[in-house]
């Protein structure tokens, strides 16, 4: 959880554009940043993949009024709403685009590789980010708290984060969980634009700090595997950590959640 959902910059992004506040062009900047180009594919009324500033038009001319996240796991359908089909592909792909006030259609990402492979080919490799449209139910979606319940939730989980992360002793346990400790603290010190224009001044503040909470997460669990934490620290011990931290990391998904959909909860409270 070091970095954004796709989910998070296609919502944010795509509600400031459908709010009039950025043109096209720069919400596709926005979204795609540095990753692989998009698409967008199963539209109604498109025979195939559109790019991303098409398909955002398209979802416009459809009604849609706004963007919500749902970011699933095993035992968690957090921001989904159905059907199952869907709900399948998303907890897959650990994340959804939900798009409100028009036809009800969801998206999910598949990133898709053609090439010659090996390590040597890499940069003949073609990457793409396709986002597969579906039908959804027309329903709220499930677990996503408000965002005041989300910054309750958060602060509490900080705390917990940095007492295991403390007490784990993680900044020693090996070099590159300490660079990953350094480099976060210089993050978390640095101004930086995490959501888009519209949304309101909680929902920032939310969501920067569930980034910090999955920032100390991926630390402590050893985002770079066992190597991580170095030879003293046992599969199994590792394994412990990532219980340990399972209702922190939870929490700090439902915050995310909260914060991207703030806007349309927003809107439709208006």
């Amino acid at each position: 959880m070091l970095t954004e959902p796709r989910s998070g910059r296609l919502a944010a992004w795509g509600n400031a554009l459908l709010a009039g506040l950025i043109s096209p062009d720069d919400a596709v900047h926005r979204v795609v940043a540095e990753d692989a180009p998009h698409r967008i594919d199963g539209l109604p009324g498109e025979d195939g993949p559109v790019g991303l500033s098409l398909g955002l038009g398209r979802l416009r001319a459809l009604g849609t009024t706004g963007l919500r996240v749902a970011l699933p796991v095993a035992g968690h359908p957090l921001g989904l709403s159905g059907p199952p089909d869907f709900n399948a592909r998303a907890l897959a792909a650990q994340e959804a685009v939900i798009a409100t006030g028009g036809h009800p259609l969801g998206l999910v990402p598949e990133v898709y590789e053609a090439g010659p492979g090996g390590a040597a080919a890499d940069a003949d490799v073609h990457r793409e980010v396709v986002w597969h449209c579906l039908p959804v139910r027309d329903a709220p979606p499930a677990d996503v708290p408000s965002l005041g319940e989300a910054e309750r939730e958060l602060a509490e989980a900080l705390r917990d984060a940095t007492e295991l992360l403390s007490r784990l002793d993680v900044a020693g346990s090996g070099p590159v969980a300490q660079a990953a400790l350094e480099a976060y603290r210089a993050r978390s010190e640095r101004g930086r634009e995490v959501l888009a224009p519209g949304y309101p001044p909680r929902a920032v503040r939310v969501l920067e700090l569930a980034q910090r909470v999955g920032a100390l997460i991926a630390i402590a669990q050893g985002a770079q595997g066992p190597q991580e934490h170095g030879s003293a620290v046992s599969a199994s011990q590792i394994a412990a950590r990532a219980e340990a931290l399972r209702p922190v990391e939870r929490t700090a998904r439902r915050a995310q959640v909260a914060a991207y959909n703030a806007y349309v909860e927003e809107r439709e409270r208006h």
